[in-house]
């Protein structure tokens, strides 16, 4: 606009002079020309005080605009101008300053976000995933490589998704799933750009929890074990003496047989006791390189000895390659067996046990045809004592879970939609 104007001007003053040259008269030519003379200068000095500063400032304005905070403004001489340019300057140092802290800030959180032991996903307005940490992804066992932004909790095949789901806001809850896993979640929300953004902080319980009831429990069984045995060995010295007694004296049958029952009851009531102890007296794997084919196969007869009297089919369908894992065979046996034997039970009579096995990853599936899980007994399946049989002891699960931790194996026990009961090992 000041340019247009000038232009203007200039345009007139030429017009003016050129009139007043042809007029014959020297007083209105120099007249007109002292005219042009202190609109130039007027301009000149209007451009430098007025037009020059606000110039400057609009470019400070469009780098501030941009987001350019590492420009500044240069002084023009003007002391008002020079003043509001200084005044813009620490402006944008200091702008620049908060923008390299928050830059460092948000760094450092991502970096911490990243190495947290707690699983943190975030979501969006819409309850979809923006990101998620590397140790959400492991928790909900998926593949570093996989893509899962801008998909719902509720589209993944796990069953902590689904309890994240309905978990409710601001109250941290304990959640205890199927594969004998314990986590403590809470879901809390920040504020972006005005709007509250839903987030989960995930907390793996289970190392603690599984250390805490192993201590418990030692500690009630050898309390147990000690005052039983010593209550039992006298009763039982005591018992036999007294059958030994009656045995010498006629018509005193049906006394020794009950004589005899009671104390086959003591032992029974010890060898209870002893297996308990058992329990958490497993000894560290002694680890060699084993083909987990090779061992079902070696297996098998006892596995189906188990399912024979039941008439229960053992239908196993193994990988054609041969599954190296480091292993104790004699404890992976066990563990073997003790599954079979809970499919056999949970199954009663003619049924089905589909064994399968896997590659990538090394993985162990036994299915059957039982009568199946609820989803209450799911999250209860691994607690110490806990048992779903009338006379269960409640050890086999532990056993199981204590052997399959001390491989550092993954593994889950659930009922499907097929009906199917399967319990899966995930090998390392």
């Amino acid at each position: 606009m000041f340019w247009l104007l000038t232009a203007l001007l200039l345009s007139l003053a030429g017009v003016l002079s050129y009139f007043a040259f042809y007029s014959s008269s020297r007083i209105l030519f120099s007249a007109v020309e002292f005219l042009i003379v202190l609109t130039a200068v007027y301009l000149l000095y209007f451009y430098h005080r007025i037009v020059k500063p606000l110039y400057i400032i609009g470019n400070g304005m469009d780098l501030l605009k941009e987001q350019d905070f590492s420009s500044r403004l240069r002084r023009v001489g003007q002391p008002d101008a020079d003043r509001i340019v200084d005044v813009f300057n620490k402006m944008m140092e200091q702008l620049k300053n908060e923008r390299i802290h928050i830059r460092e800030q948000n760094h450092f959180l991502d970096l911490l976000i990243n190495a947290s032991p707690l699983g943190v996903i975030i979501l969006n307005l819409d309850r979809k995933i923006v990101s998620l940490n590397p140790s959400a992804r492991v928790i909900l066992s998926l593949k570093q490589e996989e893509n899962v932004v801008g998909k719902h909790l509720s589209e993944f095949d796990s069953l902590l998704a689904a309890e994240l789901v309905r978990l409710e806001m601001g109250t941290p809850q304990i959640i205890r799933l199927n594969d004998a896993n314990i986590y403590k979640c809470t879901q809390s929300s920040f504020i972006d750009s005005g709007f509250q953004h839903p987030f989960f902080l995930i907390e793996r319980l289970t190392q603690e929890v599984f250390k805490a009831e192993k201590k418990a429990y030692e500690k009630v069984i050898r309390m147990i074990a000690h005052e039983v045995n010593n209550t039992t060995a006298g009763i039982t010295s005591t018992l036999d003496s007294i059958e030994n007694t009656f045995r010498e004296m006629e018509n005193c049958e049906d006394l020794c047989e009950v004589m005899r029952i009671s104390i086959e009851r003591c032992y029974s009531l010890s060898r209870f006791i002893t297996n308990f102890a058992d329990v958490v007296r497993i000894p560290d794997p002694q680890l060699q390189t084993l083909d987990l084919n090779l061992l079902l196969t070696s297996e098998r007869r006892f596995m189906e000895n188990i399912c024979y009297n039941r008439n229960i089919k053992l239908l196993p369908s193994l990988s054609e390659s041969p599954l190296y894992v480091k292993a104790d065979s004699v404890l992976l046996e066990q563990v073997l067996l003790n599954i079979i034997k809970n499919a056999a039970e949970s199954i009663g009579d003619h049924g089905k046990i589909y064994i399968h096995t896997s590659t990538n990853p090394i993985c162990i599936e036994i299915a059957d045809t039982g009568k199946g899980i609820d989803k209450e007994t799911e999250s209860r399946l691994f607690t110490p004592f806990f048992s779903t049989k009338p006379n269960g002891q409640g050890i086999g699960l532990i056993f199981i879970r204590e052997v399959l931790h001390k491989h550092n194996c993954t593994f889950s026990l659930r009922t499907g939609t097929d009906g199917l009961t399967r319990f899966r090992i995930l090998f390392p």
